[in-house]
């Protein structure tokens, strides 16, 4: 009986003794199970990435507090280095007017090229569209007047 078995199991694993119908439903079961396989291999893998990718953004975020932090040092050493020439306070507000001048100059930089990027329409890309809009009117428009006027 064992044998027999084993027997049917592989004559239904011979592709030459099933049906067309057989193999096309088997086709079709190892099909929808190979693309579930693949989603859930795409979706393990998109999550091993996000996770990495977070753990790379908080990185670079607790170097750039890091840096701030340096930065901060830097200023407060050349206040030092200036106060050893004058009053502590003076260096330090000689330092702070410098700072906020150059964060100014950079806002206002900022803000003009914002102001050039608004508004967010490709508005030379819209202005050239309308002159082949018409354009083609105009050229359709010349040729139903000469088909008008045969």
């Amino acid at each position: 009986m064992r044998h027999t078995r084993e027997l049917v199991s592989a004559m239904a694993d011979d592709p030459n003794e099933r049906s067309v119908s057989d193999l096309l439903q088997r086709l079709s079961e190892q099909t929808q199970t190979l693309v579930r396989d693949e989603i859930r291999l795409a979706m393990l893998e998109l999550q091993d990435k996000g996770k990495r990718a977070g753990i790379g953004a908080g990185l670079f975020g607790a170097s750039g507090l890091i840096a701030l932090f340096g930065v901060a040092t830097l200023i407060a050493t050349f206040v030092l280095l200036l106060a050893t020439a004058m009053e502590a306070w003076l260096a330090a507000l000689i330092v702070a007017v410098v700072l906020l001048a150059g964060a100014g100059l950079l806002a206002l930089g900022g803000k003009k090229e914002i102001e050039q990027a608004m508004p967010p329409a490709p508005e030379e890309a819209i202005e050239s569209t309308k002159r082949d809009v018409d354009a083609v009117k105009e050229h359709v428009g010349h040729r139903s007047d000469r088909m008008a006027s045969r």
